[in-house]
């Protein structure tokens, strides 16, 4: 396996990793249970890591970040939408 599909893999399935939790979310219509402040830090990490991955000219590390920066986004409007 070479090492852009390796990163891809990677990317894939770290950054989809709260996809599951989204899709409860949006289910339940409920994120009370969900803090805020680890949404806003997924966020800045993960563009941050996008930068960094711009930087290298890795388009892995760029696709698995706004990935993540997408799916943490969508969770950081559902907790302020959905929170009691």
């Amino acid at each position: 396996m070479n090492d852009q599909v390796l990163g891809i893999v990677a990317g894939v399935l770290t950054s989809g990793s709260m996809i599951p939790q989204l899709i409860k979310t949006v289910t339940t219509k409920d994120a009370s249970n969900l803090s805020l402040l680890i949404f806003v830090i997924l966020i800045a990490g993960n563009s941050i890591w996008g930068y960094y991955g711009f930087l290298k000219k890795d388009i892995p590390l760029i696709a698995a970040s706004i990935f993540a920066v997408s799916i943490n986004a969508v969770m950081l409007f559902l907790k302020i939408k959905f929170s009691n």
